[in-house]
């Protein structure tokens, strides 16, 4: 809803953003200056801008708007309280750096800021005559399974999908087959036993091998591209990867934009149609939130961790029956049990509850989907499902038999569809939702008309070296977006957590513009209790090459693991941060290992971690009042059919963080079940 602010409310914002901006720790923050002026620079800047505000108002005209105030409204729209503090730093810091550019430093900053032509990034792939097959179907038409077929086929190869889940999925697949596959995660690296280096891989998309010859290539969800916070990885490789054939697979609304990226890079294009292997339908009324009317074969989707849980107990202490769980942050081997123990017809677990990552196209036997709810939180609000995630999510109804299935009976995905025709089933568990999702299934979502970019490393590091030494890297980020020329067939991708992060790390000495980066990049969660703290310990001991050993590193809570369970939400908190602070750590490991050197150490202690979290949420899951959430949601869907301006969580009708300035207040006022969103991979996290 941000986009129908008023002028006036975003500038009540914006003073009250400043004012808390001021009071920053000067030594921790964006504040940082060596001459110490960090703080009364920016009050003078603040000074300015209200004066500028205010004849603003008092004029009420365009001519006295601020020149910046329009950045200030795209960067509020685009990533909310957060992005607005990023562009209030952005002007800031401009207004001290333009002081010193010549005019040939900016020109030789927007020389290296054309971004127009990303092709040219890869210049060793471009040697390369590429035949692309682009894939495109809805869910369940055998797209992906087509272009694993040729990948098994090939002598080398690779495949890049969206989720840490489906990139295990296909390493088990292919090593199950006796075809060695290597697993390359942001946070894990698994090799098969024996000498020789396997020449089939499987990994997360932003972790696909841009330098290294393939003869196939598998780029799974090519939709993603269109992302505007990830879509830059999709892009990248679809432009980079050097394989003779690269296989993209998707929905068929990304045809007319792949068409031109291929015919850009003058390679050829042939594109494979798939039609749904059995029919899909969506009920004509909900559950009525009555769990008895469950059946064997049913997947009731909840978006958080709590709230599977919580289904799970309720769920079993109603029917009487098992449930499974799958969410993506279940280790791979449970959740590869789970996912068998539902798969199997001969056994008692008989419900599936799970994320929407099934929506991404794990193999699970559902026959009917129920939407716990149509409204999914989003790292800053809880927000409506769009067409796209309905039917991806809904789509996975009706797959009779996995394609572990398949491979055991011998058979191929279109034979089981014919001799076994299963119709998928999808509604809702309360009847609010079940016209939101009905109207979904039936819509077209919009066509994909751009793709994500982000510039690389080498742009970034030159581009740093037309500003001085102690330049803020967040500003030479903001810089480098405001210049950027974009084609049209492209658009930048947004900076959420880097410029925070950047800000964090600002302060450590000896830092590179390499080692800023990869931080910028990294799987950092900046609202978690101590998190920016133990970002920054981690950089310094990137600046000072040591003191990287896990029990060295100060701040990293490991006591944790020794202190009783606690039913407070502080707790369940302290835990997640803690793992989040582990599995950064891992991801460190594998940029600066010389550094890090307990890595072993660390995925010993993570999942020690998990198995409490997992305990806790179990224990939690048993007090949460899903009545209360549920009339939550409710009034929810009611605001948004109205299209009021009012967010999740304030129902006062103030500008929805108008009074933000404790992140912990704002943690303490959201449902538990949102602060715990499950499946959100943000820019950087996915990679992990």
């Amino acid at each position: 809803m941000r986009e129908r602010v008023r002028d006036t409310d975003l500038v009540n914002l914006i003073v009250k953003r400043l004012e808390i901006l001021t009071k920053e720790d000067e030594e921790s923050s964006f504040l940082a200056s060596p001459n110490h002026r960090g703080r009364h620079e920016f009050s003078q800047f603040r000074g300015e801008a209200l004066s500028q505000f205010a004849l603003w108002n008092h004029h009420s005209s365009v001519e006295n708007k601020p020149a910046y105030f329009d950045s200030l409204r795209r960067a509020y729209l685009d990533n909310d309280v957060a992005g607005l503090d990023a562009q209030l730093k952005f002007v800031h810091q401009g207004t001290i750096a333009n002081r010193d550019f010549s005019t040939s430093d900016i020109l030789n900053q927007a020389r290296l800021a054309d971004l127009r032509y990303p092709a040219e990034w890869y210049p060793a792939t471009r040697q390369v005559q590429r035949t692309i097959h682009l894939h495109v179907g809805p869910t369940n038409s055998g797209k992906t399974y087509h272009a694993l077929q040729r990948l098994e086929q090939a002598k080398s190869g690779v495949y890049a999908g969206p989720l840490r889940l489906l990139a295990h999925e296909v390493y088990t697949r292919l090593n199950a087959k006796g075809k060695p596959c290597s697993l390359v995660t942001g946070d894990e690296r698994q090799f098969p036993d024996g000498p020789e280096i396997p020449l089939l891989n499987s990994c997360t998309v932003e972790m696909m091998p841009i330098n290294r010859d393939f003869d196939v290539a598998v780029i799974d969800e090519i939709q993603m591209i269109g992302n505007k916070e990830r879509g830059w990885a999709w892009t990248s490789a679809f432009l980079g990867v050097k394989a003779k054939e690269v296989h993209l697979c998707g929905e068929e609304r990304v045809i007319p934009l792949i068409r031109e990226l291929t015919a850009s890079m003058g390679e050829r294009l042939e594109i494979h149609r798939y039609q749904r292997l059995s029919p899909l339908r969506a009920m004509t009324t909900s559950l009525r939130g009555d769990l008895r009317q469950l059946r064997k074969g049913d997947c009731v989707v909840s978006f958080s961790r709590v709230g599977i849980h919580a289904l799970r107990r309720e769920i079993e202490n109603i029917t009487g029956k098992r449930v499974a769980v799958v969410y993506g942050n279940l280790p791979p081997e449970t959740r590869a049990e789970q996912a068998r123990l539902f798969n199997d017809p001969n056994n008692d677990y008989d419900i599936l509850v799970a994320s929407d990552a099934i929506g991404m196209g794990l193999n699970l036997s559902i026959k009917r989907i129920i939407f716990e709810t149509t409204r999914k939180w989003d790292g800053i609000h809880s927000t409506p499902l769009t067409i796209p995630q309905i039917k991806q999510i809904a789509g996975r109804a009706g797959r009779y038999r996995t394609a572990a299935q398949s491979q055991q009976n011998g058979t191929s995905e279109k034979d089981i569809a014919s001799t076994a025709p299963s119709v998928g089933m999808v509604t809702s568990l309360e009847s609010i939702d079940l016209p939101i999702i009905t109207k979904g299934m039936k819509s077209e979502a919009e066509p994909i008309m751009t793709a994500g970019l982000f510039p690389p490393d080498s742009i970034i590091q030159h581009f740093a070296t037309y500003f001085p030494p102690e330049t803020h890297f967040s500003y030479i980020l903001l810089r480098l977006h405001e210049l950027s020329r974009i084609h049209p067939r492209f658009h930048l991708c947004i900076l959420r957590e880097q410029i925070g992060i950047a800000d964090i790390i600002q302060p450590v000495e000896g830092l590179t513009i390499g080692d800023r980066n990869i931080f910028c990049v990294a799987p950092v969660a900046l609202r978690d209790p101590g998190f920016p703290e133990i970002v920054k310990a981690f950089a310094q001991c990137v600046a000072n090459q040591r003191g990287g050993a896990l029990l060295e590193i100060p701040g990293l809570d490991l006591e944790i693991l020794d202190s009783p369970f606690t039913k407070d939400r502080r707790y369940l908190r302290e835990l997640e941060a803690t793992h989040k602070s582990l599995v950064l750590y891992i991801w460190l490991s594998y940029r600066f290992a010389g550094v890090f050197t307990s890595r072993s150490m660390a995925f010993y202690v993570k999942r020690l971690l998990e198995e409490k979290i997992d305990t806790v949420l179990k224990e939690f899951s048993s007090h949460l009042n899903r009545q209360k959430l549920r009339s939550r949601r409710e009034a929810s869907i009611l605001r948004d059919a109205k299209g009021e301006v009012v967010e999740e969580g304030n129902t006062d009708g103030k500008l929805e963080g108008a009074n933000i300035g404790n992140s912990e207040q704002i943690a303490e006022s959201q449902p538990l079940d949102l602060i715990l969103g499950a499946e959100l991979p943000t820019q950087a996290a996915a990679a992990a």
